[in-house]
């Protein structure tokens, strides 16, 4: 009688997705992405990338094992996923030290405060980075440049990012060539530097049904439309700073982000607004990581309100 000892509240469905495959599939739409970074920034890259994923591994280890006296989740890969986010969110030359501490804030207060995977409110990588910025704003936001110094890590030449040209007004807006910011040929953040390679990954995620378009699609359509609103140039806000990268593989984290279509609609354009309105107005000139934070901690509102239709809601009987 022991296989009947486990009681689970319903729905009670059986499916060969596991939380494993799911991380796995998000890792591997990464992967040109990272390829694109480590040809972009070469070594720089290589150094912040394994510093980011073993600091979040190691991390949520000893978390789990030595301060809540529970068996170890790394084998799910959710950490492995939360430090190569947290990586591609970061410049290719911040110092280990830094990373390692991004690490811990991301895993121990993003993550494991909540009560880890599933529990936590807020993106894991998105804490880390918030923090990081708040806390070494000169730090990160010293880009380096792509194809400039690859096999030098600390001494990497830097630059202004196009978003932080244009807040400056140090360029106009027709003179930025869109192809290079597709292309990987700007400065920014490891994973903001080629819309191209983050689309690549966008079409792997729906076609393995990870995400649904919803949010992606609300994001990028709102900022659009916006822009074109108030006339900012359009093309320049979809592929500059990191709102594909936010879009795509931040946003879309389940537990963080509404359940049902219509919350998912209405929660990605609520980031496309609050992206553009910091863009635009606010002291930073990259707004998304704060517009995906502030939307997590509504996300409950939302579900509240917006929930999905129950099953066998709407059925006529027979």
């Amino acid at each position: 009688m022991s296989q009947f000892i486990t009681i689970s509240p319903s729905p009670h469905t059986q499916t060969p997705t596991t939380v494993t495959k799911l991380m796995l599939h998000v890792i591997i739409a990464l992967i040109p992405a990272v390829l694109l970074a480590l040809f972009c920034f070469g070594i720089g890259a290589a150094i912040v990338i394994v510093t980011a994923i073993a600091g979040c591994v190691i991390a949520e280890y000893l978390i789990t094992r030595y301060m809540l006296g529970q068996k170890p989740s790394i084998g799910n890969l959710s950490a492995v996923l939360t430090g190569l986010l947290l990586a591609l969110n970061l410049p290719s030359n911040l110092p280990i030290w830094i990373v390692l501490i991004g690490c811990v804030v991301a895993i121990g207060i993003g993550k494991m405060t909540f009560g880890g995977l599933g529990c936590n409110i807020f993106n894991p990588a998105l804490v880390g980075r918030v923090f990081l910025l708040l806390s070494f704003p000169v730090q990160m936001t010293s880009w380096p440049l792509p194809f400039e110094n690859r096999w030098a890590y600390a001494d990497a030449t830097t630059g202004a990012t196009i978003l932080g040209e244009l807040k400056m007004k140090l360029i106009e807006p027709e003179h930025i060539d869109l192809m290079d910011k597709a292309l990987g040929m700007a400065g920014g953040s490891m994973g903001e530097i080629g819309a191209i390679a983050l689309l690549l990954g966008f079409v792997y995620l729906l076609c393995m049904k990870v995400i649904t378009w919803h949010i992606p699609v609300s994001i990028l359509g709102t900022v659009a439309i916006f822009s074109l609103c108030i006339g900012a140039p359009v093309g320049v806000e979809l592929l500059s700073g990191g709102l594909m990268l936010g879009a795509i593989f931040m946003a879309t984290d389940y537990v963080t982000s509404p359940m049902s279509h219509k919350g998912m609609l209405l929660y990605g354009a609520m980031i496309g607004i609050i992206t553009l309105i910091i863009r635009q107005w606010g002291a930073y000139p990259e707004g998304v990581s704060f517009a995906i934070l502030i939307m997590n901690g509504v996300t409950p509102l939302i579900n509240r309100y917006m929930k999905p239709r129950k099953f066998g809601e709407g059925r006529v009987a027979a």
